[in-house]
């Protein structure tokens, strides 16, 4: 029987995920902030939820330890934990800035730190990082979460080359918004009194929930696609998109450079 590490396990695609890989024979180790958040999780026979903040590495040695003592084997851990932060620059504060980098790009970095010695130990494993289709193209108000999805991209990458000759493999999937807890929750930046300012905040809320509110299987293509790279680890290092935003919005960025993909940005949204 195969054991999934999930981060972020508490609802939305991470909450997902786990009861799905349980419902296929998997063992679940579903991690969250606080055991509070476990919910109905901790009903199902093959699941067990444990604390585990990303941002703290004395928290992530402690749960590590205390699933060690459980689980002789960890085949596969999927970063999944992320927060949102929709801001302009001129208005982006400190202690905003610092949460999203410590638990979106960060947390993954101690993440893998952690479980690498896991890994290599046993010969094989799997790190499945969960950026979004942020960390391949950049679009408006998208300064602090794109840049840390990229930075998730680009870790993956440099780490894998890394890690090959420990039959360690690392794969990273991007998609777009799907209808979860994530977008209620993204933090926003204080409200301005800049009429550009205003007006665009307005036309990306609104861009936003409506591709939220349009992807309603998105979040079942997702859950399947994690499973199915799971069950079935790359060779080498390999990103996944899925779903049609996320596919045309890379295709596009791609194939039409930046002058022109800019422009198609800028009439979308201005």
């Amino acid at each position: 029987m195969k054991t999934v590490l999930i981060t972020g396990a508490c609802g939305g695609i991470g909450k997902a995920t786990a009861l799905y890989f349980a419902k296929n024979g998997w063992n679940v180790i579903a991690t969250m902030i606080s055991l509070e958040k476990c919910g109905d999780l901790d009903r199902v026979e093959n699941i067990s939820c444990f604390i585990l903040d990303v941002t703290s590495t004395e928290s992530i040695n402690k749960c590590k330890a205390d699933i060690l003592q459980k689980y002789k084997n960890i085949d596969v851990v999927i970063n999944n934990a992320g927060i949102g932060y929709r801001s302009f620059v001129e208005l982006s504060e400190d202690d905003k800035i610092d949460a999203i980098v410590d638990v979106n790009w960060l947390g993954v970095v101690k993440i893998s730190r952690a479980f690498i010695p896991v890994f290599r130990k046993q010969n094989h494993g799997l790190f499945i990082n969960i950026t979004s289709i942020a960390g391949l193209v950049n679009l408006p108000l998208g300064s602090f979460y794109h840049s840390t999805k990229h930075a998730v991209e680009s870790f993956s990458e440099c780490m894998a080359y890394e890690i090959k000759d420990f039959n360690i493999g690392v794969a990273t999937v991007q998609f777009g918004n799907t209808p979860s807890n994530f977008q209620k929750n993204v933090t926003k930046s204080p409200e301005s009194n800049v009429p550009s300012y205003v007006a665009l905040m307005q036309k990306i809320d609104g861009l936003l929930a409506k591709k939220t509110k349009k992807n309603v299987d998105l979040k079942d293509d997702i859950v399947q696609t994690l499973f199915k790279i799971a069950a079935n680890p790359p060779r080498h290092f390999k990103r996944y998109t899925i779903g049609f935003d996320a596919n045309l919005l890379n295709i596009l960025r791609k194939r039409v450079g930046y002058r022109l993909f800019s422009k198609i940005v800028r009439r979308s949204v201005f």
